[in-house]
């Protein structure tokens, strides 16, 4: 078995003496693991960096084994965001919460958005805005889609400012006021309302809406707590 795609590393973690079992997200075969011969040789270190871009070349004699790596820098997302520690930590989270999707399973769109995020990291009034995106689209790959599109209750897509934490679907200022303290905040660039720049506290609705989801629909279920460079977002966006 052989293929060539191109993906973002998620983890590294040693392997033997000199050797690395290496973690990316692809572009067509999905979430993926190899073994690097050398991984951790002085060479190869800054290559094998979590979020970088690279070329991968994978072999194995058959499909289900492990399989061996080879892997070619395209861009050091790791070093850029290096330069920031909040963009280091959105970046670790990013990573970390992209190992939830099936080993090899091809998510495509999902790898669209993870290379379009990463290369706004270096923006600090971009990428937080960008981040809750990718959540939501990450909720969508596990099965997990919220409706934001129209009310729950009426059908109409006017003034959705709610989200039903059971369900997941938007809910219009009327129809929700008499529940609005077990209601959700849905922010205005998730509802589809146009605006400029997106706030810092419409970041933090986000982020606590997508992480209502991540916890109870993800992790609780498998007795799991968030990674904690996720945990530690909100109190980064918090203070920008």
């Amino acid at each position: 078995m052989h293929w060539t795609d191109e993906g973002v590393i998620l983890s590294v973690r040693p392997h033997a003496e000199t050797s690395a079992i290496v973690e990316v997200l692809t572009r067509e075969h999905g979430r993926h693991l190899g073994l690097v011969y050398g991984g951790r040789s002085r060479k190869a270190r800054p290559v094998l960096q979590m979020g970088n871009h690279v070329e991968i070349n994978w072999r194995a004699r058959l499909s289900e084994h492990l399989g061996t790596m080879t892997v070619e820098p395209r861009r050091s997302f790791a070093t850029e965001a290096m330069e920031s520690p909040d963009a280091l930590t959105a970046l670790m989270s990013l990573c970390a919460l992209a190992r939830l999707v099936p080993e090899r399973d091809p998510h495509p769109n999902l790898y669209e958005v993870t290379l379009f995020v990463l290369g706004f990291l270096d923006d600090p009034t971009v990428w937080p805005a960008l981040l809750v995106r990718w959540e939501v689209a990450l909720l969508e790959e596990l099965g997990f889609g919220m409706d934001l599109t129209a009310c729950a209750a009426t059908g109409s897509n006017d003034l959705l400012i709610y989200v039903s934490p059971k369900t997941g679907r938007a809910v219009s200022a009327s129809a929700g006021e008499p529940y609005k303290d077990r209601l959700l905040p849905l922010p205005p660039f998730l509802a589809g309302r146009p605006q400029g720049g997106v706030p810092n506290a419409d970041v933090l609705q986000g982020l606590a809406l997508t992480r209502h989801f991540l916890e109870t629909r993800v992790f609780l279920p498998r007795e799991l707590s968030l990674p904690n460079p996720r945990q530690r977002l909100e109190a980064i966006i918090a203070r920008f």
